[in-house]
């Protein structure tokens, strides 16, 4: 039942941090690697729990103002010439989402050397952000080819030399005091790394209930969607189309909200897909049509492994595959797809078609019309839910574009405030 459902809160910001850093074995972990550091500093220092909370949800999705795979690599290899740029967006996307807007201003300042800060360490915006500013620089000079405790000590001398510059001598000191165990540094490039700060970080007893789900989702949808100007209304128009659909359907009002939530996360695996193949003007090779193949097998592995969230994982997962068995990546076929996952599968392809995109203007009503008939014809989508969408068309579309013009909104908020 809705109201019954609950998801922890680390296993889900650890889960979608792990699919942010997906794109490239490069960064893998960056982000939770970045979240053990400030974690274990903030022990040390003997931080209020809330406290702990509050710079472990900000270190762990640190990086989310770098919108596409590319951004986060030049981010990782030292070689964006801007770092202000991810700051600032990623400030405004935590200040969207009431569960993380606390964390917000440490994104902003996670960059900011100490030399510049005109406050003083015991402000909790310096603090926090000097915090993360150390834990992100170690994470970024670890050589991930050579074994840790034969580089540690080099680490350490590294972020000693920064102390009065570019880091605050306490934060250095704290820093000093929490590394002089190889525990510390077997545990931050433990492949384990997942379950360790799952089940002994600070939110390992904190469950959230539905409605901060759904603020949470909306911030994930966002992440996914604003990695490109032709997909930053999407998922916003895919959950909105296949929450009209399922309310017509007749579904229940818990399995509704459920495939809204399955609507914000049907492309999260879309992180992990190179922008230069998501924004290509033209047809897409072989290779290159591979690399897309993945993004449901991601989303499924992400969702899957978030205890609590019922048929989530089924239903955005699903949303390629046919019901003759021919879609993509599980190939599954119409005994395996139940009415929400074809719900959601017609809505993804009518949202996609109603939008711009690189290579074509978004489609209009007969164009759509006939590209869904043709693909229910082969067994591909349901005709009921097509036949269903079409004699409600005016209604859906209109909701859509209402929702999608609010996210747009949003996007361009984001992209303007930096530049």
């Amino acid at each position: 039942m809705l109201n019954e459902t609950s998801i922890n809160l680390g296993n889900i910001l650890l889960s979608f941090s792990d699919a942010i850093d997906l794109i490239d074995q490069s960064i893998a972990a960056h982000q939770m690697r970045t979240a053990f550091v400030t974690c274990q500093m903030a022990n040390a220092a003997k931080l209020p729990l809330e406290a702990t909370q509050k710079i472990f949800a900000g270190s762990i999705l640190h990086d989310v103002g770098a919108l596409t795979p590319e951004d986060k690599i030049r981010l990782h290899d030292f070689e964006e010439t801007n770092v202000n740029i991810h700051c600032i967006r990623g400030a405004k996307l935590f200040g969207l989402c009431p569960l993380l807007k606390e964390s917000s201003e440490m994104i902003r300042w996670h960059h900011k050397p100490w030399k510049e800060w005109t406050t003083g360490i015991d402000s909790k915006d310096a603090f926090e952000s000097q915090v993360l500013y150390l834990a992100d620089y170690l994470e970024r000079s670890i050589n991930r080819d050579q074994y840790i405790l034969h580089q540690n000590e080099e680490l350490v001398e590294k972020i000693t030399s920064m102390a009065g510059s570019e880091l605050h001598s306490d934060i250095v000191d704290l820093f000093v005091d929490v590394q002089n165990r190889e525990e510390f540094w077997l545990d931050l490039v433990s492949p384990r790394l997942y379950s360790i700060l799952l089940h002994f970080g600070p939110f390992r007893r904190v469950d959230i209930e539905i409605d901060q789900i759904f603020s949470i989702s909306t911030f994930f949808r966002n992440l996914i969607d604003f990695k490109s100007p032709f997909t930053a209304t999407h998922s916003t128009g895919v959950s909105e189309c296949a929450s009209i659909l399922s309310r017509i359907f007749g579904l229940t009002t818990n399995e509704i909200s459920l495939i809204k939530l399955a609507g914000h996360f049907h492309d999260i695996g879309k992180l992990s897909v190179p922008n230069a193949i998501l924004d290509k003007p033209d047809k897409l090779t072989k290779e290159e049509f591979a690399i897309i193949k993945r993004h449901t097998y991601f989303t499924y592995m992400v969702l899957n492994s978030i205890g609590g969230l019922d048929h989530i994982p089924e239903w955005a997962a699903f949303h390629h595959e046919k019901l003759n068995g021919s879609g993509y990546p599980f190939h599954v076929n119409s005994k395996q797809l139940d009415s929400a996952s074809r719900i959601v599968a017609v809505s993804d392809i009518f949202t996609a078609l109603a939008e711009d995109r690189p290579y074509r203007s978004g489609m209009q009503r007969d164009k759509i019309e006939s590209i869904l008939k043709n693909i229910a014809q082969n067994d591909g989508i349901d005709e009921k839910i097509v036949d269903l969408l079409l004699e409600n068309y005016e209604e859906v579309l209109l909701s859509v574009k209402k929702k999608q013009t609010i996210a747009n909104a949003e996007y361009k908020d984001i992209i303007a405030a930096s530049e």
